[in-house]
C-alpha cells in the first residue's frame, strides 16, 4: 500500500517520525512531514538523511496551507494533534481548533485533491470522554465515518485508528519516570490505583500500515493492547534503571502527587455499544460505522465478530513487573541507557 505512493505526514512527533520511517523502509516515492514547530523539522531534516523526505513548515489550521501540502499526495496519515490532557483542559477551544477543525481542513483537503487513503490517529480517552482532549478525539472519529457520505467519492478510504500510551513517546509517563530516575528520585505517581493500555512504536506503525491496507472506509481500528498497572511501571523501571546512575533502586522512593485535571483511573478501548458490532482478527478489533441507514458499508475481510472483549484496562490481566521490562525492551533500549 506505501511502495511507490505520495505520503504527507502531518505531526513530526515521536509517533510521525516513526512512521515516516517505516514508509522509507517500504519505499514510498515520497514522504512530506507536515508540522509547526521548525525546531522540530529542522532537527528531523539534520537526522533523516533521505532526499524522498520532504519538510514543510504549516499548520493544519490553516486550510490554504493544507491544500499546497496534499497536492499529489496518495496517504496522509494525522498524527498532529493537542494530545495533552491537562493543557487541552485549560485551553479547551484550541483543542478545538487543532483536533476538530484542524481535521475537517485536512479532509476537506483530501477530497478536493484526489487523495485515496486517510488514517486519523485518534486516542482511547475517545471512550467515554471525560475530557476536552478525548471529547475532541470521539468527534473527529465521527468527522472522518461522516465524511465518506459528503464526500462524493468511492475511491477515497478515511478510516481512524484508536490506541493507548505510546512507550517512551513525550505523551508517556516513561520519560518522566526516566528523568526522575536519573535524578535519584522521587518517581511521582498520580495514583496507585492507575492502569493504562501500553503499545510499542512496532505496534502503533503496524496499526497504521494494518488500517490503511484493510479499511473499507468509515470503521475505527484497535491494536489488541497490553495493560499495566502505573505503579508497577514505575517499580520496574526503578529495579532496573537506578543501578545504571550509580543509585540504589530501594532508596529512589515512589511519591503520590494526587489525579491531575481530566484523569481516569483507567482506559477503556471501546464502548459497550461498539463491543455489540466489533469484529476482530488475531491483532486487531474493528468497529463499523454505527448501522443508522446513513452510510453504506462493506464489511471487512478476514475479521469476524468479537468476542469476549476486556473493555476497561482495570479489568485486563495486568502485565508482571519482568513482563514490563520485557515489554519496554523489545521495542527501545532505555532500559539500557548510562
Amino acid at each position: 500500500m506505501i511502495a511507490e505512493q505520495n505520503v504527507l505526514i502531518t505531526g513530526a512527533g515521536s509517533v510521525g517520525r516513526r512512521i515516516a520511517r517505516h514508509c522509507f523502509d517500504h519505499d514510498a516515492n515520497i514522504v512530506r512531514l507536515f508540522d509547526n514547530n521548525e525546531p522540530r523539522l529542522a532537527q528531523l531534516q539534520a537526522e533523516i538523511d533521505d532526499d524522498r523526505c520532504r519538510f514543510l513548515i504549516g499548520d493544519v489550521r490553516d486550510d490554504s496551507r493544507l491544500e499546497r501540502a496534499m497536492q499529489n499526495v496518495d496517504i496522509v496519515i494525522h498524527t498532529a494533534a493537542m494530545k495533552h490532557v491537562d493543557i487541552s483542559e485549560y485551553n479547551a477551544f484550541e483543542a478545538v481548533k487543532t483536533n476538530v477543525l484542524g481535521l475537517q481542513n485536512l479532509i476537506d483537503a483530501a477530497i478536493d485533491n484526489g487523495v485515496e487513503r486517510v488514517v486519523f490517529t485518534s486516542s482511547d480517552k475517545a471512550v467515554d470522554p471525560v475530557n476536552t482532549m478525548g471529547t475532541t478525539k470521539l468527534l473527529g472519529e465521527k468527522l472522518v465515518t461522516a465524511a465518506h457520505k459528503y464526500s462524493g467519492r468511492g475511491d477515497l478510504r478515511l478510516t481512524a485508528v484508536r490506541f493507548g500510551n505510546v512507550i517512551n513517546s513525550s505523551q508517556s509517563v516513561v520519560p518522566i519516570f526516566h528523568e526522575q530516575i536519573s535524578n535519584g528520585g522521587p518517581v511521582t505517581l498520580t495514583d496507585s490505583r492507575m492502569t493504562r493500555f501500553f503499545l510499542s512504536y512496532t505496534d502503533v506503525t503496524s496499526l497504521i500500515t494494518e488500517a490503511l491496507e484493510r479499511t473499507a472506509g468509515g470503521e475505527t481500528f484497535i491494536y489488541k493492547m497490553p495493560a499495566m498497572r502505573i505503579e508497577d511501571l514505575a517499580e520496574a523501571m526503578i529495579e532496573t534503571m537506578a543501578p545504571t546512575y550509580d543509585y540504589d533502586p530501594s532508596a529512589i522512593e515512589i511519591e503520590e502527587i494526587g489525579r491531575g485535571i481530566g484523569e481516569t483511573f483507567d482506559e477503556k478501548i471501546m464502548t459497550e455499544r461498539e463491543a455489540r458490532r466489533a469484529v476482530e482478527n488475531e491483532t486487531l478489533y474493528a468497529i463499523p460505522p454505527d448501522a443508522n441507514g446513513y452510510l453504506d458499508y462493506e464489511g471487512l475481510d478476514d475479521f469476524e465478530p468479537a468476542d469476549d472483549i476486556v473493555r476497561s484496562s482495570g479489568n485486563e490481566d495486568l502485565l508482571t513487573k519482568g513482563e514490563i521490562i520485557d515489554f519496554i525492551r523489545s521495542d527501545t533500549d532505555l532500559l539500557e541507557e548510562q
